[in-house]
């Protein structure tokens, strides 16, 4: 039987394995690279994909919005079945490798051929594969830390995936200037990136299923229907309501991720775009938020035990709103990106790491991976309020500046629902 420190340690690694996903491909190379090739494909300034009119650049922020409805209907059954069934191990390998093949399959997105389209759905399918991933990965948190060490043992599982996806994102920059630099195209290179990722997002997942282990499931086994099953998103929102304290923290962060993920997802294209930054600046401002933000997490996580988790996390989402200020009114040059940066790197890290560790206090036990089912709906990129939101204030201004500025309503409104939370398990003072 592995030992707790182990296992603790296989977790750790599914954080190492999955972030080269949210840091190669979705926060660096792929957003600028598929709004290059839908550029190629427009015509008179615009796509239209399935007879919609749009933006090029509006088209990576509309594949995450339609990842996410996906993921609405798909990771509540799943997280159900999971928490009814004694291989979470399998669950996790499945959904990892449908995400990590899909990422690889990437390599088939070119520029010369304009197929927008294909690479729209690819990451469709890896986003989805990601997100379910993480839902079984989110579920052992709780078998692995008690609610107090839970701040602590989040914290460095964000720390470790930061530190795994800046290392894979350091060679590609190597590899990538490296290129540039001798004159080379870089089209295979980014090609690259897209399997290399895969690759290590596939190998590294079998490191985290070696390493954990197995629970017997807290719920009995139920026979369901398949439709009861894909009622579940239903059924769980229903429940959700007999714990108003999870219920509201679960709508602070709905409204507050929603604004992070989108950040996250669409920096490179405003830095592409807005700042006219190369891949290599990008690439490199990207790579310093993932080293920052693991002395961030850390640090939040210390901050966390003094004054509150709760009130750490508005801490750092003050940052973030002082964060979409300055990239509306100040940022202008490389220099002033990598500021921006920076301070993104110190409140990303501590925003999520305690978020999710705050969640894992407040559902019943016995739904872990049913209830972050749910919480995966708005977390790491899946968010499609704040995407949709970007697009169309992008579509409707022209103005990358103001499709940034747009998110600090999401922002605001909540870190203002948050302050209203009682921060309790769900077994105190939270069911009616």
């Amino acid at each position: 039987m592995a030992s707790l420190r182990s296992q603790r340690f296989g977790w750790y690694t599914y954080d190492w394995a999955n972030s080269a996903f949210s840091t190669s491909v979705v926060s660096v190379f792929l957003g600028p690279y598929i709004t290059s090739v839908a550029s190629t494909a427009a015509v008179g300034g615009h796509i239209t994909p399935l007879g919609m009119t749009m933006h090029p650049g509006s088209w990576f922020s509309y594949c995450i919005a339609v990842s996410v409805l996906l993921q609405v209907f798909v990771l509540p059954p799943l997280g159900a079945i999971v928490d009814r069934s004694h291989r979470k191990r399998l669950f996790l390998a499945v959904c990892a490798l449908i995400g990590a093949g899909a990422t690889m399959s990437l390599t088939t997105l070119s520029s010369t051929s304009g197929n927008y389209i294909l690479g729209g759905l690819l990451f469709i399918i890896a986003n989805l594969g990601f997100g379910a991933s993480v839902v079984v990965a989110n579920s052992f948190l709780n078998d692995l830390a008690t609610s107090d060490e839970r701040d602590d043992i989040s914290s460095r599982g964000w720390a470790f995936g930061y530190l795994g996806g800046g290392l894979l994102l350091l060679s590609h920059l190597l590899w990538f200037s490296g290129a540039k630099d001798s004159g080379g195209a870089v089209e295979p290179i980014i090609q690259g990136v897209f399997l290399t990722t895969g690759i290590w997002w596939a190998l590294f997942t079998f490191v985290s299923i070696a390493l954990l282990r197995d629970t017997v499931p807290t719920r009995k086994h139920e026979t369901h229907s398949i439709r009861k099953i894909f009622r579940q998103l239903f059924t769980t929102l229903r429940d959700l309501t007999a714990y108003p304290q999870t219920l509201r923290f679960f709508i602070a962060y709905l409204l507050y991720n929603d604004a992070i993920q989108t950040v996250i997802a669409m920096a490179s294209v405003y830095g592409a775009e807005e700042l006219g930054l190369g891949l290599d600046v990008l690439m490199q401002a990207i790579l310093l938020v993932q080293f920052v933000a693991i002395g961030g997490s850390l640090f939040f996580a210390w901050l966390a035990d003094r004054i509150s988790t709760k009130r750490a996390i508005i801490v750092g989402l003050l940052g973030w709103c002082a964060v979409l200020l300055a990239a509306f009114f100040w940022v202008q040059t490389a220099t002033h990106f990598f500021i921006l940066a920076a301070v993104i790197a110190i409140v990303l890290g501590g925003t999520q790491a305690l978020s999710r560790s705050m969640f894992s206090r407040m559902i019943p036990t016995g739904k872990e991976a049913e209830y972050f089912s749910l919480y995966e709906i708005s977390d790491k990129g899946t968010s499609w309020i704040g995407p949709l939101a970007f697009g169309l204030a992008l579509t409707m201004t022209n103005s990358y500046r103001w499709a940034v500025l747009s998110l600090i309503i999401f922002m605001v409104a909540g870190m203002l629902v948050l302050m209203t939370v009682k921060n309790t398990t769900a077994e105190k003072l939270n069911v009616r």
